[in-house]
C-alpha cells in the first residue's frame, strides 16, 4: 500500500539495482519468430561522459521497448560501445597526454582499453541509473575479439564478392588526424578567408603567330587573371582552364600559361565544368584543391604535382617554401606575389570549407594508397532499400534520399591510425598480390601475426608485407545487426550463417538524425550486401537537445547541461517524462519547467493510487452490474487506450504522454474520483469500487512506459504478481455507454466547480437548485451528490437563452481609407446604437460599411432567474 510522500531518490535507485539484479529485461530467446522485437540500439563512442543527447536517445528507445515488452513481445534490447576508433584514441591521448605515433600498434591499443575501461563502466552505472530497460547480458565492445572477427569476415566477404579494392587514388584527408577519411565525415564549416586576384602570364608565344579571338596577336607578356582563395596550391598547379561558352577567353585555349613565383608552364584547356559567374571565369587546376580538380586531373591525364603533405605542411615541390604549414607558406606566397607584382587584389570574404567532422580541420585531396567499398554503382539499389523500411518520422528518409543522390565517393574504409581493427591482409613485396587470412584465423593482426603461406602464391616470393592500416570505425559498427545476430562463418556449410536468425532483420533502428549517412546508410550497405536483406523493418530518428535558447548544446558554448547535475535535482521519472516531449524527429529544447511538470503528475499519480488504495478492497473485485457513470468512465478510458496505443505505434510519444496525462489528471481524478470517493464514503458501492480497482491497474499500465519507477512501486505495492513491466498492455473492456451524456455531466461538474470558485465557495458548500438545459438524467444523483445540490433537473430543451449584440469592432485598415474623416461620426452611431444591420452590411451615419469591414461582438444572455453558467455546449442555471 503507498504511504506518505513519495521518496523518488529511494525508490528509483532500489528499483534499477532489482531490474538488473533479476535480469528482468533478459532476452532469453522466441521459438516462434513472430513474438520477436528486436532493436539495433546504437553503441555510442567511447569519447567522454555521458551526455543528454544519450538520456534523450535511449530514453525514446526505452518508451519503444517497454511498450512492445507490455504486447508480449520477446524483446532484445542490446548495449554496445563503439571504442575501436579516432574518437577512442584522442580520448585516450587526452587522458594520459601520449601520442599514438610513440607506440607500437599493440601496446597503444591496450592503453586504449584500460581508458575505455574505465569510461565504459561510468557509463554503464549511469544508464542503469536512467532506467533504460536494456538487457544487460547481451552486452558488446566493437574492438572485442568476437566482433574484430565479424569485422574482419567482413571485409573477406566484401572482398570476394568484388565489392572492395584497393587504389592510389586522389582520397580525403584529414591533415590533424593524418589520415584518410570518407565523404561522411565531412561537413560545412563556414570561414573568414581571402580572395585574391592573382595575374598569370601567357608563356611562349611570339606576337606574330598567335592570334587572338579579336584578330589581334597575343603578346608575349600578356596577363590574365585568376581569383582563388589558396594561393598556396600555386605550386601544385598543373593546368588552366576556360569554359567552352567563355568568347572573352576563348583566345587562351591551347596556350600555356606561367605560374608566377614558380614557374612552371602548364596548358590552357576548355572545359564545361569552369564556373564562369565565380571570379575571372579562368580557373586554375591544382593536385588538388577539390573534388573538380581531381576530375580535370583524371579526364584530362594531367601530370601529379604534390605539394601539400599527409601532415599539412608544404612539400619540396613548394620550393622555398618546404617545410611550412599551409597557413604559413599561404602569407608568405602572397608577400612574394605582391612584391613580384603578380598580386592584383587581395579582399576578405566568407565561404564554406571542408572540414574534418571530429576536429574540424580543413580536409585536403591528397593521392594515398586506401581501401574503398564500391557505392556509387549500387546507389538505386541503396534508395529502394531504404525505401522498403518504414520510417518515424517520415520526413527523414528525404535525409537519407538527399545523401545517396549526393555521393561522389566510393567508401573509403581504411585509416591511418592505430586504434582500430586491422585490415586481415598482407601484400607480395616482390608483385604487390593481396594476400587475405583464412577465416579461421580470426580475427588477426598482420603487424603480429603470420600470414596464412609463407610465399607470394602468384610469384612465389617469400617476402610479404603486413598491411598497418585499420578500419575505419563505421565499417564495424555498420555491422551491429549481425554482431547482435551472431552472424559467422559456418566451417560445414562453407557460408555466413546467422546464429539468431529471428533478431534479423531487426524490427528498428533507433538514432540520430546527425549520422543517417553515417551509421544508417551504411548499415543498409554492409548488411545489404552480405545478406540481400534490409537490415531492419523500421527506422527511428531522432533529434538533438537544445539550451534552453533553442541552440545545440555544445562545450564549446559552453552552454552543455550534465546529466549527474540535473537528476541530482530532479527525478529520473521527470526527465522521462521531459523526453517524450518532443515529436520524434524534432530537436527537443532541454526546459526545466518540462521536468518540473513531470514531477507533478508523478506526484498527482502517487497521491491519487493512494486514495483509490483507501477506498477499494485490497481483494481484486469481479465486475458488478455498473451504474452509468461507472460505464461511462470505463468506455472513456476504453477509448482513450486506442488512442495512445495508436501513438505508441506510431512513435508519437508527446501526444500520447499528453493525451493520457490530460485524461488522467482532468477527468479522472479532478472529476470521476471525486464522484467516487463521494459514494464510496457514504456506504458500499461495488460499482465505484470496481471502476476504481480497474481504471487504477489500467493508469499504472499505460503510465509504465513513460514513469517507470513510480509505476513499478504502485504496481509491486497495490497488485501482487511481478513487475508492471512484463503484464500485458490493456486492451478495450469494450463496455457500452453514453458517451456525449457522460462528457455532458462532466462538463456540468467542471461548470459548478468553477461557479463555487469564482464566488469563493467551498468545494462542499450547498446549491439549492441546478437547471440543466441537455441530457444528464442518467447522471444527475452523482452530480448531486459530488457538487452537494439539493434539487437539479435535467431538461431536454432549448434554454432561454438569447444572444446580444454588445458592440461593433471596425476593422480600421479598411474603414480608415474608405471614410476619412466620417470614421467619427461611425464610431459615434455604433457607440449610440443607431446602426442596422441589412443582408450581412452595416449602416450607420448614412454610409454602408461591407462585412469584412467589421465584426459583430455578441454574447449569451439569460433573463430569467438564477445565474447562467456554460458547460462547454450545455447550459446550467444556477439558483442559491
Amino acid at each position: 500500500m503507498p504511504s506518505g510522500e513519495y521518496d523518488p531518490e529511494t525508490v528509483e535507485r532500489q528499483w534499477q539495482e532489482r531490474w538488473v539484479e533479476e535480469d528482468l529485461y533478459a532476452y532469453e530467446g522466441a521459438v516462434d519468430p513472430d513474438t520477436v522485437f528486436s532493436i539495433d540500439s546504437p553503441p555510442p563512442t567511447v569519447s567522454g561522459s555521458l551526455h543528454w543527447g544519450h538520456v534523450y536517445g535511449f530514453t525514446l528507445q526505452d518508451f519503444v521497448a517497454r511498450y512492445n515488452r507490455m504486447q508480449d513481445d520477446d524483446v532484445f534490447f542490446p548495449f554496445g560501445y563503439d571504442d575501436n576508433g579516432i574518437a577512442s584514441e584522442r580520448l585516450t591521448e587526452d587522458e594520459l597526454d601520449v601520442q599514438h605515433q610513440e607506440y607500437d600498434r599493440d601496446v597503444f591499443q591496450e592503453m586504449c582499453r584500460g581508458v575505455c575501461a574505465k569510461y565504459e563502466a561510468d557509463f554503464t552505472e549511469k544508464m542503469q541509473a536512467l532506467g533504460i530497460s536494456i538487457d544487460w547480458t547481451e552486452t558488446y565492445q566493437t574492438i572485442e575479439p568476437r566482433v574484430q572477427r565479424i569485422s574482419q569476415l567482413s571485409f573477406i566477404d566484401l572482398y570476394e564478392q568484388g565489392r572492395e579494392y584497393r587504389q592510389r587514388a586522389p582520397a580525403i584527408w584529414c591533415p590533424d588526424c593524418e589520415t584518410a577519411i570518407s565523404q561522411v565525415e565531412m561537413e560545412d564549416s563556414e570561414q573568414d578567408s581571402h580572395f585574391h586576384d592573382i595575374a598569370f602570364r601567357v608563356a611562349g608565344s611570339e606576337a606574330s603567330e598567335t592570334p587572338r579571338g579579336d584578330g589581334d596577336a597575343v603578346e608575349s607578356d600578356e596577363t590574365f587573371t585568376i581569383s582563388t582563395t589558396r594561393p598556396e596550391l600555386l605550386p601544385a598547379c598543373v593546368a588552366v582552364f576556360v569554359h567552352p561558352d567563355d568568347d572573352e577567353n576563348q583566345y587562351l585555349v591551347g596556350e600555356e600559361a606561367e605560374i608566377p613565383i614558380f614557374g612552371q608552364t602548364v596548358p590552357i584547356i576548355e572545359d564545361e565544368r569552369v564556373d564562369m559567374e565565380t571570379g575571372s571565369g579562368i580557373v586554375m587546376c591544382c593536385t588538388f584543391g577539390d573534388q573538380t580538380d581531381i576530375e580535370w586531373y583524371q579526364a584530362h591525364d594531367l601530370p601529379l604535382r604534390i605539394a601539400i603533405d599527409e601532415s599539412g605542411t608544404m612539400t619540396d615541390v613548394a620550393g622555398e617554401y618546404e617545410g611550412l604549414s599551409s597557413d604559413e607558406a599561404r602569407e608568405a606566397i602572397v608577400d612574394d606575389l605582391d612584391e613580384d607584382g603578380a598580386l592584383l587584389d587581395r579582399r576578405p570574404i566568407t565561404h564554406v570549407v571542408n572540414v574534418h567532422e571530429r576536429c574540424d580541420t580543413e580536409i585536403e585531396f591528397l593521392v594515398t594508397e586506401q581501401w574503398y567499398v564500391k557505392l556509387l554503382d549500387k546507389t538505386e539499389e541503396y534508395l529502394e532499400a531504404g525505401r522498403s523500411m518504414d520510417w518515424f518520422p517520415e520526413k527523414m528518409f528525404t535525409r537519407y534520399k538527399n545523401w545517396i543522390e549526393g555521393l561522389q565517393w566510393d567508401w573509403a574504409i581504411s585509416r591511418q591510425r592505430s586504434s582500430g581493427i586491422p585490415f586481415p591482409v598482407w601484400y607480395c613485396a616482390d608483385c604487390d598480390t593481396e594476400i587475405v587470412a583464412d577465416r579461421e584465423q580470426l580475427p588477426v593482426d598482420p603487424l603480429s601475426d603470420d600470414p596464412p603461406v609463407d610465399h607470394c602464391p602468384e610469384c612465389d616470393h617469400d617476402e610479404l608485407v603486413p598491411e598497418d592500416d585499420v578500419f575505419d570505425t563505421w565499417a564495424t559498427s555498420s555491422l551491429t545487426p549481425l554482431i547482435n545476430a551472431g552472424w559467422e562463418w559456418d566451417e560445414a556449410t562453407g557460408e555466413m550463417e546467422i546464429e539468431r536468425p529471428e533478431l534479423y532483420p531487426m524490427d528498428m533502428r533507433p538514432q540520430g538524425h546527425d549520422i543517417i549517412s553515417f551509421w544508417l546508410f551504411h548499415t543498409v550497405v554492409k548488411c545489404y550486401e552480405h545478406t540481400g536483406e534490409v537490415p531492419f523493418d523500421s527506422v527511428m530518428i531522432n533529434g538533438m537537445v537544445l539550451d534552453e535558447n533553442r541552440v545545440k548544446m555544445s562545450k564549446s558554448l559552453g552552454n552543455i547541461v550534465a546529466p549527474d547535475e540535473v537528476l541530482e535535482q530532479y527525478p529520473v521519472d521527470a526527465a522521462r517524462y521531459w523526453a517524450a516531449g518532443s515529436a520524434v524527429g524534432d530537436d527537443l529544447p532541454y526546459k526545466e519547467k518540462g521536468l518540473r511538470a513531470g514531477e507533478r503528475l508523478m506526484r498527482k499519480l502517487w497521491n491519487a493510487s493512494k486514495l483509490v488504495d483507501d477506498l477499494t478492497p485490497e481483494k481484486r473485485l469481479s465486475r458488478p452490474d455498473l451504474r452509468e457513470i461507472d460505464r461511462w468512465m470505463l468506455a472513456e478510458l476504453d477509448d482513450r487506450i486506442e488512442t495512445v496505443t495508436e501513438h505508441f505505434e506510431r512513435r508519437e510519444f508527446s501526444k500520447a504522454r499528453d493525451s493520457l496525462r490530460s485524461f488522467f489528471w482532468h477527468t479522472f481524478c479532478d472529476d470521476y474520483l471525486e464522484i467516487a470517493k463521494q459514494r464510496l464514503r457514504d456506504g458500499s458501492d461495488p460499482s465505484a469500487a470496481y471502476t476504481l480497482q480497474t481504471a487504477h491497474r489500467r493508469f499504472c499500465k499505460l503510465f509504465a512506459p513513460i514513469l517507470a519507477h513510480v509505476t513499478e512501486e504502485l504496481w509491486r505495492d497495490m497488485y501482487s504478481g511481478g513487475s508492471v513491466h512484463t503484464t500485458d498492455w490493456p486492451e478495450p473492456l469494450g463496455i457500452e455507454a453514453d458517451l456525449p451524456a457522460g462528457e455532458r455531466a462532466m462538463a456540468v461538474v467542471g461548470a459548478l466547480r468553477k461557479y463555487k470558485s469564482d464566488h469563493q465557495l467551498s468545494m462542499n458548500a450547498d446549491v439549492d437548485a441546478v437547471r440543466v438545459y441537455g441530457d444528464v438524467e442518467a447522471f444527475a444523483d452523482d452530480i448531486r451528490r459530488v457538487m452537494h445540490v439539493g434539487e437539479l433537473a435535467s431538461v431536454d430543451e432549448e434554454p432561454p437563452v438569447e444572444s446580444v449584440v454588445t458592440g461593433v469592432d471596425l476593422d480600421y485598415s479598411l474603414v480608415g481609407p474608405e471614410f476619412g474623416n466620417q470614421v467619427s461620426d461611425i464610431e459615434a452611431a455604433i457607440a449610440e446604437g443607431d446602426y442596422d444591420i441589412e443582408d450581412g452590411r452595416l449602416h450607420a451615419a448614412g454610409v454602408e460599411l461591407s462585412s469584412e469591414m467589421f465584426e459583430i461582438e455578441e454574447e449569451r444572455r439569460y433573463t430569467g432567474d438564477g445565474q447562467m453558467i456554460e458547460a462547454g455546449e450545455t447550459v446550467v442555471i444556477v439558483r442559491n
